[in-house]
């Protein structure tokens, strides 16, 4: 078995690896990094280059018998038609006319149904249309889910799509709640208030309590990327996979009603309310529970007490590479 995992030095790429090399020594790991590498090592081989380039993914896919595509871009313009789309294409035409291929793990995203942006009026399976908000990133996601979907149709191809939500790692969590500039992703607290409310959020350490224009509390869904990896290592061989899409998240949203209460109980950390243009949708991981047998681990407090317990050593600056 020999896995080759694009995007492998974000943190689901090398907590991944770092997973298959514990648990799997048997396994061949090929690494396809772009910008930033890995070392190599007995198990771990590296192929550097773009997606976006044939060759290069004709000489990552030799002899590999499984693709975990974690590769993307953000809000890129620039770049995300010829490297999410045309580079998953790529990955594909030389996946489908490989003699060893077995099967192509797609790690999809909830940017593809709309997350926060569009309402569902019922929980959201993997039946939900596509649903992308405005912007190249959404879009791109959708068309990575058709993409490969229609792969298993034109050719047969065995492929798996893992639908995850926002990934969470580490002190991500809390800093996804700062209204200062170590802000990770979004939305951007500090501009959706006041400069004086801003500013006294930053002082005070207050969290911020997101509402839906009309005062309800926002429910958004998280994984954590321990999870995402267990539903990988299990979505690699499973039978079940087979051409399936799953949702794969944390068993119920996160409410920010509900962090702001467990912040104030447990930390003493005041909130700001802060309202914006966003809905509320809720992720249903019933399939991937039921036909592929995985279950998270992380629920909301443990979510928030492993960012807030988290102590970054003095060697591991807080790097984002991209917003979210």
């Amino acid at each position: 078995m020999l896995v080759l995992v694009t995007g492998a030095t974000g943190k689901v790429g090398r907590t991944l690896i770092e997973r298959l090399q514990a648990e799997r020594p048997d396994v061949g790991i090929r690494a396809l990094c772009h910008n930033r590498t890995l070392p190599e090592t007995d198990t771990l081989s590296v192929v550097r280059g773009s997606i976006a380039d044939r060759e290069t993914c004709r000489e990552a896919l030799r002899d590999v018998t499984h693709v975990v595509h974690l590769a993307t871009c953000k809000e890129t313009p620039d770049d995300v038609m010829d490297v999410t789309v045309k580079g998953l294409f790529w990955l594909l035409e030389e996946f489908r006319a490989s003699p060893s291929a077995q099967r192509f793990l797609l790690i999809g995203g909830d940017a593809a149904i709309g997350h926060f942006f569009h309402r569902h009026p019922a929980p959201i399976t993997e039946d939900a249309p596509h649903m992308a908000y405005p912007g190249c990133y959404a879009l791109s996601k959708v068309l990575e889910e058709v993409m490969l979907e229609q792969f298993g149709i034109q050719y047969g191809m065995d492929w798996c799509c893992l639908r995850a939500p926002w990934i969470m790692e580490k002190d991500d969590f809390r800093h996804s709640l700062s209204f200062g500039d170590d802000l990770f992703g979004g939305p951007d607290w500090k501009t959706m208030v006041e400069p004086e409310v801003a500013r006294r959020s930053r002082e005070t350490g207050a969290v911020p309590l997101l509402q839906e224009e009309d005062g309800t509390p926002v429910r958004r869904n998280f994984v954590h990327v321990d999870d995402l990896v267990s539903a990988i290592l299990i979505a690699l061989t499973a039978p079940a996979a087979r051409q399936r899409l799953f949702n794969v998240c944390m068993d119920e949203p996160v409410d920010y009603a509900a962090v702001v209460e467990h912040l104030a109980r447990t930390r003493g950390l005041p909130s700001t309310p802060v309202r914006g243009p966003y809905v509320s949708n809720w992720m249903d991981n019933s399939r991937a529970k039921a036909d592929l047998g995985w279950r998270p681990s992380y629920d909301l407090s443990k979510l928030i007490d492993s960012a807030w317990d988290y102590v970054r050593p003095p060697d591991e600056p807080r790097q984002v590479w991209y917003p979210g």
